[in-house]
């Protein structure tokens, strides 16, 4: 195989694994043939002839585009947790998910099984061992328990929104209600904006519904003002998707002056904005919320009770306008004929429900305070150091010392079972190469520390 044809086939890998989709832009001249070892001619000469098949083309002055002409079936299937391939959106979930006990998984997003509230749990399946035959055998309604909707409303009520029970929908997971709403709001070719950072499942999800990902520089305090209101008026998005409550990979907190900023500036602009509340109850403290400023108007909010819970027991809930929630039961019976099993729901239910659950997240947030701490200790040595220290939560989004790249410190530490979260698999730019995201309940294992030490002197 000659060079160009090597970096055809490099480009084509990304495009068949959504890497690269329709619309993105591919790398550079300057930059490929940087990464690649090769002269800026070589790459040339590549484009000019993917180009030729259709598989990209070019905009004068911009670059060269993926068309998504030709574009294959994702496939998803057949690769464990240590076989080599790009390090992309699917690549952490795919090592966490295959991997086998004997792994340690620093880089995973949930809490480890033995943190979670197994006994009420437990005590949730004997009681619906006894529940009535119609919740063990028959669909939900259209619209999921309405119990579990009146609990959510409770909470939201404590937050300040006012809702009624027409206005949530429960989705079987987080990651259903977000492609549900893909689905009911969005068509082919539109734009949408993420934080960059954001979590990488947003990227192959917005690839998959054939739309244009833009990802806005993400801050402390949220996204970057300038760049969100350029985006606005150069790219007229219709969706922006976010974690406003401890920001997924940094853990940042929306401060109420971006809040507020943003919320009218989406207004302004018929911009509708998708808050993903995954996080919220592991904040010691309620931050400004886009939901509740905005009261459900234009503002969808997402959630599940994946993290706190359980990730076994799939249950979500949208909440939003009434008239969109009716649109959406109907899109969600179209593609699934309802939403999480009844059965998942009811113990969702009878957990948030009887007591415990409080307490359960009060101890949850106690460990991951110590468990933060004592991570950005064992990490302070090898020079890895905190973006900012979170208010809660259990990610830290470390940068490592200069020359460094977390990529290839990824890819030595899989060889000694430790699963880490690089940071370009969350960056729309490809600009977060010299981070890291950790999970602090997970990160106490010494062979961590271990392992990362001797992958960077390497």
């Amino acid at each position: 195989m000659t060079r160009t044809e090597t970096l055809m086939s490099a480009i084509r890998s990304k495009i068949a694994n959504r890497a690269l989709g329709p619309g993105d832009r591919v790398p550079s001249v300057r930059r490929f043939a940087e990464t690649m070892g090769v002269s800026p001619s070589t790459v040339v000469e590549a484009y000019d002839r993917l180009a030729a098949e259709g598989i990209i083309r070019a905009r004068r002055g911009s670059g060269f585009y993926v068309t998504g002409a030709n574009l294959p079936p994702m496939a998803l299937t057949g690769i464990g947790p240590s076989r080599e391939r790009d390090v992309d959106p699917f690549w952490v979930s795919r090592q966490s998910l295959d991997a086998d006990a004997s792994f340690l998984k620093p880089g995973c997003g949930w809490l480890p099984a033995d943190w979670m509230p197994n006994a009420a749990l437990r005590r949730g399946l004997r009681a619906l061992a006894r529940a009535d035959d119609a919740v063990l055998s028959d669909y939900g309604s259209t619209r999921g328990s309405l119990r579990l909707r009146r609990l959510l409303l409770g909470r939201f009520a404590d937050e300040g929104i006012a809702a009624t029970a027409d206005q949530i929908i429960l989705a079987a997971s987080g990651t259903d209600a977000v492609d549900l709403i893909c689905r009911f709001l969005l068509r082919s070719g539109d734009t949408v904006l993420v934080d960059d950072p954001c979590y990488f499942n947003f990227q192959p999800l917005l690839r998959a519904h054939q739309v244009n990902a833009i990802g806005i520089p993400f801050t402390p305090m949220g996204p970057d003002m300038s760049a969100f209101e350029q985006a606005l008026i150069a790219d007229n998005p219709r969706l922006y998707i976010t974690n406003s409550a401890l920001h997924n990979p940094t853990g940042a907190t929306l401060s109420p002056q971006t809040a507020h900023r943003l919320l009218s500036m989406a207004t302004a602009h018929g911009l509708t904005i998708v808050e993903d509340d995954i996080f919220a109850d592991f904040e010691p403290t309620p931050s400004p919320r886009f939901a509740v400023l905005d009261g459900l108007d234009r503002v969808i909010r997402v959630g599940s009770f994946s993290k706190t819970l359980s990730a076994s027991v799939r249950c979500g809930y949208i909440a939003a306008r009434a008239d969109w929630i009716d649109g959406l039961v109907d899109l969600q019976i179209a593609t699934s004929f309802g939403g999480p099993s009844p059965v998942a729901a009811e113990l969702v239910t009878r957990v948030l429900a009887g007591g415990s659950y409080r307490k359960h997240m009060d101890e949850v947030r106690q460990r991951l305070t110590r468990a933060r701490k004592e991570t950005i200790d064992r990490l302070a040595p090898l020079g890895l150091v905190p973006w900012i220290n979170p208010r809660g939560g259990f990610y830290l989004w470390c940068r490592l010392p200069d020359g460094h790249d977390a990529v290839a410190i990824a890819r030595r530490c899989l060889e000694e079972k430790v699963i880490l979260a690089p940071g370009n698999v969350f960056s729309v730019s490809q600009t977060a190469t010299s981070f890291l995201r950790f999970n602090v309940a997970q990160s106490g294992d010494r062979r961590i520390v271990a392992a990362l030490k001797r992958a960077m002197a390497a």
